[in-house]
């Protein structure tokens, strides 16, 4: 059953139960099983109406189902058979063991025979275990509390021991607002309907002269029992719509979207279109059930969701928007003046003004080259001809299609990004390309993304949660959501024809995207991959663009039919139809008509060899322009953000700008010492990243993204690829600085250098520090030390630190709990210098969980009390971690080279793989790829199914020539769960975890040449860390394996400890899981330290520059850029 007719259930639910029909409510529930009802199975226990008790269960579970199943239904059963006993009736406890007990026979058969000689006792209280069952009343309670127990760890009642939050009458509101929706809608609405049927739709008997729509109150008579109705909802006069057309903007359209929302859907509704006339759509389709892996882009936002959507009246009231208030327009403030003309060489396909240098220009043709003009000097500023940037990298499909000769590649789509820091390029190829704006001729390949099989139809950016994205459409029937990083966010399915545009937008903070198919279909789609919200057929019924006006309060769309009749419309957003038709189009055109809107007043067209412009509050064409003519047939056309200049596209393959009197002033201030002085370099601190940009979030990753894996595997040793490649570097915000300046290696040599903090009460020189965990919350520094004792430093929330999260600016406190205690695992017999430490928090930092060489204890982290121990050795657990999904599965690596997926709530092993030949050194969960990677002593890497802890591969890491295969091999996952870093005392490696290829490694060498004692990424997996055991510590670009800071040992300790003769290293580093550039090192002395580079800084150095692959030869001596490929692997 869909998702929307499990939530019709619920609302009858809730009308039987208000209209007291409590028979058919429990029926339903049973029969349904969506809902299972504690309050009535209690009642029906406590009576002992066992044979409806045993019924109403039988809706959710059966006695063979599991073994929480089973437990219940014996211990119901058992209670039934001690009632017969105690009442003496021996005969009915002889059916209740023969046709009810017996079943438990074959999996206890003792028991079975423990409960048949209970007929032969006189008082079956002789019975030692049943000497303290009391009365029949007492029995039941005290059954019941375990019966509850039961049902509640059962799987099978998961999610249906709540009933979902609902307003009272939530049936009876939507019912009414339906009515509401068909009256107004008649074509001769009366006032006060008589609404005596809700069997078919409502219509109003012509009177004489139509009246103005009201709103419809469903009567007492028009339901089952008139007697216990009262209308559903009375209403007064209308309000003025203006205060809330805004907060109603799609209730209509995506009502009750929200996937938290206890009504997702608003089943029963239905709406109507005026093309044709009172065609019946529905509101929504069947949302599609999300993985549990998939990120909730609005999770935080959807329990409001509707309250923001709906007016601020009763939920009942519907209101119908009325026309605004009419400004003083001139059409002198329509562009229509020819300004200047450029030419391109071959036919424009689209065009986008930047959106905060109005006088730019990016334009996009048919031969697939980009050009950027600045069109105050009427100069191309930039040109990019079409090429695929990494052809190895591309599907096979798509390299046969490049093949053909001459392959004919167009530009279907530009656009720039919001902030204008991006722009982005479709093509009629499979492909999709981003480029980094850094000046007026700088632009820069960012990456390049095969979005789809077949055209790319459309292209946009958007900012779900903040995060800069793009959106694309195809041919495919696709859309799909990409972060800068070209990785897949989201792919939405449920268009059965191409995808023609898509229109994302935000009301509020709802975000969502309207698309558009060329069977006329319109559709929209949350950030949650829940399925389509809105299933309309747009006007013409074939390709059809949408657009919000400027204030993004007024929608729009405008289309062809394959006929040739052209549509632009107004949408009523808070009821999905259409407000308004413009008229003023020819009878047909020859292909499909472009327009855009302006200053939230003005819609301009492009047909009939003309630019025809609407007032967007008035039907007919206000003027028209043939821009002096040379236009084609439908030309294209673009506004700048500011409404006074206006691109449109010429019959000659050329560009004509047409200004206000506005824009010609702003043409003409562009003059050559202004415009120069945007060609100079863009300081850092001239980007201002804000919320809605994720320029400082950005990954750089491999500039080429296959379809079915964000990462191109190729051997890449030490960041240089051994074929070189002329492409350019992935942006990142280190991009935006001085290019004017040689790149030089970040060294820090002085702890005047950084940000440095040390954990007082840290340093035990005789018990190093062998794990390091921050807590999740931030707050916090977790560390376990070789003798089995852990400690826990907290920052608080003080004047200097307001965040209250670990910062190397504050000295924190060493923290306990008032009872002193201390968290000290069992080491019974454990010889220390052997055991292998191991710890695991669990995702709330309620629970720690360590071992170190004697059993894994689980300790309260508030308390730091021993909650529970497991898994006495032999043999010892060497690596723990928790399942991501469910806290109640541990996966152990063991000393004996096996892992053991363990279950802490009912102590036992579920399984046990087997694969490698040493101890276990790392574990590391996928839910994107459903995997359990891990890693031994032995240098293998194993991958197993977390569905059926199956091994699905295993591959050996390689080694230098004449290395042994062992020493720890750890494992981690990148953010985007796919890629793996895998680090060893001899490489830094990252995997393609979804086909285990290598893709990048690194070896020590130069600057870092000792041994590698621990590696891990940053919080936002842009940067790796790592420690040496020389004391150095590397921070590398973590896509390029790059270094770009070396942080020396003179750093962090003291010139006695440099001098001494003990050697002194970090062993293991913790990335902050918020800051990405602040890390945590523990040390051979036992301390801990923290670090983060200097606050003018703000990052660990710059990013290496790339040249045709390989790095600038103009790096400082300790840099590994020197290095040619065949120097590399050693």
């Amino acid at each position: 059953m869909s998702s929307l007719s499990r939530e019709l259930v619920f609302l009858i639910l809730q009308f039987l139960e208000e209209e007291k029909f409590k028979e058919s409510v429990h029926r339903l529930e049973q029969e349904s099983g969506f809902f299972f009802n504690m309050k009535y199975f209690e009642e029906k226990v406590q009576a002992g109406e066992w044979d409806e008790v045993e019924k109403y269960l039988s809706g959710f579970t059966k006695v063979d189902d599991n073994r929480y199943s089973m437990k219940i239904f014996f211990e119901i059963r058992k209670q039934k058979y001690l009632e017969a006993l105690d009442r003496q009736d021996k005969a009915k406890a002889v059916e209740i063991l023969v046709n009810d007990l017996k079943v438990f026979s074959t999996f206890n058969e003792e028991l079975y025979k423990e409960i048949t000689q209970l007929l032969t006792l006189t008082n079956f209280r002789e019975n030692e275990q049943l000497s303290k069952y009391g009365d029949t009343k007492t029995a039941r309670s005290i059954m019941l509390i375990e019966l509850k127990k039961l049902i509640e760890a059962n799987p099978l009642f998961r999610e249906k021991l709540v009933f979902p939050t609902l307003k009272s009458s939530r049936l009876r509101t939507l019912i009414n607002q339906s009515l509401n929706w068909q009256h107004q809608l008649c074509k001769n609405p009366r006032p006060n309907p008589d609404i005596k049927t809700l069997f078919t739709d409502h219509t109003c008997t012509p009177p004489n002269g139509a009246l103005a729509p009201t709103p419809v109150t469903l009567p007492p008579a028009a339901v089952a029992k008139p007697t216990a109705y009262t209308p559903l909802g009375p209403h007064g006069p209308f309000p003025p719509a203006a205060a809330t057309a805004n907060a109603n903007a799609l209730a209509g359209w995506m009502a009750n979207a929200a996937a938290s929302s206890s009504v997702q859907a608003a089943v029963v509704t239905a709406s109507s279109l005026p093309v044709p006339p009172n065609q019946a759509v529905s509101i929504l389709k069947r949302p599609i059930t999300p993985p549990a892996s998939m990120v909730d882009y609005q999770s935080a936002d959807h329990e409001q969701l509707m309250k923001r959507l709906r007016p601020a009246q009763s939920v009942e009231e519907v209101t119908y928007p009325t026309l605004r208030q009419h400004t003083n327009w001139s059409v002198d403030d329509l562009p229509r003046t020819v300004a200047c003309t450029m030419h391109l060489g071959s036919a424009v396909t689209s065009m986008d003004f930047h959106p905060s240098h109005h006088t730019m220009l990016l334009a996009g043709s048919a031969s697939g080259e980009i050009t950027l003009w600045e069109v105050g000097m009427r100069e191309k500023l930039v040109s990019k001809p079409f090429k695929t940037w990494e052809m190895s990298a591309c599907s096979l499909q798509y390299q046969a299609s490049m093949a053909k000769d001459p392959p004919q590649v167009s530009v279907t789509r530009v656009t720039w990004s919001s902030d204008g820091n991006f722009l982005g390029a479709a093509f009629t190829k499979h492909l999709v390309h981003l480029y980094a704006y850094n000046g007026p001729n700088d632009i820069r390949q960012h990456i390049e993304i095969e979005a789809h099989t077949g055209q790319v139809n459309d292209l946009a950016f958007a900012h779900p949660n903040k995060q800069l994205c793009v959106v694309t459409c195809g041919d495919d029937r696709l859309i799909k959501v990409w972060d800068l990083t070209g990785r897949r966010l989201f792919n939405f399915e449920g268009h059965e024809a191409p995808v023609y545009s898509i229109c994302p937008h935000q009301k509020e903070n709802i975000q969502f995207i309207f698309s558009t198919a060329i069977d006329g279909k319109i559709k929209a789609w949350l950030y949650d991959n829940m399925g389509s919200r809105v299933d309309y057929d747009a006007p013409g019924h074939w390709c059809t663009t949408m657009l919000y006006s400027a204030d993004g309060s007024r929608l729009f769309s405008c289309g062809t039919s394959k006929d040739g009749d052209s549509f632009l419309v107004e949408w009523n957003e808070s009821e999905g139809a259409i407000k308004r038709t413009y008229a003023g189009f020819r009878k047909k055109s020859g292909g499909v008509v472009q327009f855009d809107t302006t200053q939230n007043h003005f819609l301009a067209v492009g047909e009939d060899n003309q630019i025809k412009f609407w007032d967007m509050d008035t039907n007919s064409v206000l003027i028209s322009t043939d821009a002096e003519g040379g236009l084609p047939s439908l030309p294209r056309l673009r506004f700048n953000k500011e409404g006074n200049l206006l691109a449109v596209t010429t019959a000659d393959n050329g560009i004509k700008i047409l200004a206000t009197a506005a824009g010609f002033r702003s043409l003409r201030s562009v003059d050559a010492s202004s415009f120069e002085a945007l060609r100079s370099p863009i300081e850092p601190t001239a980007i201002k990243v804000s919320g809605s940009s994720s320029v400082a979030n950005l990954s750089p990753v491999n500039p080429k993204v296959e379809r079915s894996s964000p990462v191109r595997p190729s051997p890449v040793h030490n960041g240089v690829d051994p074929t070189a490649r002329s492409m350019e570097k992935p942006r990142t915000l280190d991009d935006v600085t001085d290019k004017t300046k040689p790149w030089q290696l970040a060294e820090i040599l002085e702890p005047t250098h950084c940000r440095l903090v040390a954990m007082p009460d840290s340093t035990d020189g005789a018990h190093k520090v062998a794990r390091l965990l921050y807590t999740n919350s931030g707050v916090g520094v977790l560390a376990l030390g070789c003798n089995g004792i852990q400690k826990l430093w907290k920052w608080g929330r003080s004047e200097h630190n307001p965040s209250g999260k670990a910062t190397a600016n504050v000295v924190p406190q060493q923290w306990q709990p008032t009872s002193g205690l201390v968290m000290t695992n069992d080491v019974t017999g454990v010889n220390l210098e052997e055991a292998v430490p191991c710890i695991a928090l669990s995702k709330n930092d309620s629970y720690v969980m360590s071992a170190c060489g004697g059993k894994v204890s689980l300790f309260n982290m508030m308390t730091f009390k021993v909650m529970t121990t497991f898994m006495p050795p032999p043999p010892a657990s060497t690596f723990l971690a928790f399942h991501p999904q469910d806290n109640n599965i541990i996966a152990i690596g063991m000393e004996d080279s096996t892992i053991h997926i363990y279950n802490v709530r009912v102590d036992e092993v579920k399984s046990k793989l087997k694969g490698h030949q040493k101890r276990i050194t790392g574990l590391a969960f996928s839910t994107n790829l459903n995997i359990l990677v891990s890693s031994g002593a032995d240098a293998q890497l194993c991958i197993w199914s977390i569905d059926t802890w199956e091994k699905r591969k295993s591959v050996p890491i390689q080694l230098p020539a004449g290395k042994a295969p062992n020493g720890d091999t750890r494992v981690q996952f990148h953010s985007d769960q796919i890629r793996l870093l895998v680090s060893h005392e001899t490489q830094l490696a990252i995997y393609d975890a979804s086909k285990m290829d290598r893709i990048r490694q690194w070896v020590p060498q130069d600057a870092l040449p000792a041994p590698i004692s621990y590696g891990a990424y940053s919080c936002n997996s842009q940067l790796v860390y790592a420690s040496f055991c020389d004391g150095n510590i590397g921070v590398f670009d973590a896509d390029s394996l790059r270094l770009r800071c070396r942080i020396a040992p003179s750093v962090y300790l003291s010139p006695a400890l440099l001098s001494g003769s003990q050697a002194v290293y970090p062993l293991v580093i913790a990335a902050h899981p918020q800051e990405p550039n602040q890390f945590a090192v523990g040390l051979t002395d036992g301390s801990v330290k923290v670090m983060e580079p200097p606050e003018s800084e703000g990052k660990w150095g710059l990013s290496p520059p790339v040249d045709n692959g390989m790095l600038s030869s103009r790096t400082g001596s300790s840099s590994n850029a020197t290095n040619t490929p065949d120097q590399v692997q050693r």
